[in-house]
């Protein structure tokens, strides 16, 4: 194989610091570039990885210091509104039975984690910049970058994010849609209490939920009918979260206490989109949001780019012939993984909208946990 090959990841997020150190990992050269100054360092509450994140990183040699920043647990509780406990299911392990089941942690800490690793392995790294063009020929793509500069690659990956301006330059129209609910979240003290998430359904939001993410923090949320964005002034945020939740009992009370500064309250419009055909445009390739999301009801966003980004690593590393026949297995391979996930998020939504009482919402998620368990 030819490991002298260039490639640009556009976009340092979960699927593209990734990709960088699977690929770096192989031989490749890559170079890494990221809009934000910052890398995305300081944004976000928590997040919630599912055993088959935390299998992919294990693959890029983090999974010790996720352990030991995170926080693991095996079960969620449902609630009624006033915290009574009634029912606690054990979580499938789809990441394996060595590892748990399920991780929360801080986004930041996540993110500085798997910056460290692609400072680690050598990659050349860009902030504040874009890619502003793409000249594409047979043997590989031209970019031109907002600084003014350019670079030759042999393959362009897409990593940047549910917005993809890469996905709308290479000509795929998809864009993403909204599902018609909004999720306010914030990062607060863990009562010692929590030690899992505990989700309540009812009351005068959808789900009210929360997530330990360390020994002393987790992030709470609360999921409502979105409502236009623009009369929801940002100043307002900690107050109108605060409403929200303060109908809830059990640990609510404890955590909305310290829901106090709206610029540490985030609210955003859940989305759906899942580019179909391909994934791919000549010799720029898609992974993660800028191919997919789902609405984060069965926690698998991040699951599911760390996964596109194990796979193509793979096949790249794993084939001479860098062409549409091998960029077209890649998209094969994804989609009959990606796309259940995708629709069964949105349905367990759905059916909420829609005030079904007698969904089987424990069934759906069953069988697409297990489907998870398999290697991607």
């Amino acid at each position: 194989m030819t490991q002298s090959r260039t490639i640009l990841v556009v976009g340092g997020g979960a699927a593209g610091n990734a990709v960088t150190v699977l690929l770096r990992r192989a031989g490749f050269t890559v170079d890494l570039i990221e809009a934000r100054d910052d890398w995305n360092a300081t944004a976000g509450s928590g997040i919630t990885l599912q055993g088959n994140a935390l299998r992919v990183l294990r693959e890029l040699g983090v999974w010790d210091q996720v352990e030991t920043s995170g926080f693991g647990f095996g079960a969620v509780g449902i609630t009624a509104p006033d915290g009574t406990v009634l029912h606690v299911q054990a979580d499938l392990r789809t990441g394996g039975d060595d590892l748990p089941a399920t991780v929360g942690m801080q986004r930041p800490r996540l993110q500085q984690i798997l910056i460290e690793a692609v400072r680690a392995s050598g990659a050349r790294v860009r902030l504040g910049i874009r890619a502003e063009t793409f000249d594409q020929d047979a043997d590989g793509v031209t970019v031109r970058f907002t600084d003014g500069t350019e670079g030759r690659y042999d393959l362009v990956i897409a990593a940047d994010g549910l917005g993809s301006a890469t996905r709308a330059a290479v000509g795929i129209e998809a864009a993403p849609e909204p599902t018609g609910m909004a999720i306010w979240r914030v990062a607060a003290p863990r009562p010692a209490g929590v030690s899992r998430t505990d989700l309540a359904y009812g009351g005068p939001a959808y789900i009210a939920g929360y997530c330990p993410t360390s020994d002393t923090t987790l992030y709470a949320y609360v999921v409502e009918a979105n409502r236009d964005r623009a009369s929801i002034p940002p100043e307002s945020y900690a107050d109108e979260m605060r409403r929200l939740a303060s109908a809830y009992g059990g640990n609510w009370p404890e955590i909305t206490e310290h829901v106090t500064d709206p610029a540490q309250v985030n609210y955003t419009w859940f989305d759906r989109m899942l580019v179909e055909g391909s994934w791919h445009r000549g010799r720029v390739v898609l992974v993660g949001d800028a191919a997919h999301c789902c609405p984060p009801t069965l926690a698998q966003g991040a699951a599911l780019s760390l996964e596109d980004a194990w796979v193509l690593a793979q096949m790249l590393a794993g084939s001479d012939t860098w062409d549409d026949t091998l960029f077209q297995a890649y998209y094969e391979r994804r989609i009959t993984r990606v796309r259940p996930v995708v629709e069964a998020s949105v349905q367990i939504g759905q059916w909420q909208l829609d005030g079904v009482r007698d969904a089987d919402v424990p069934g759906l998620m069953g069988r697409t946990m297990t489907m998870l368990r398999e290697l991607p």
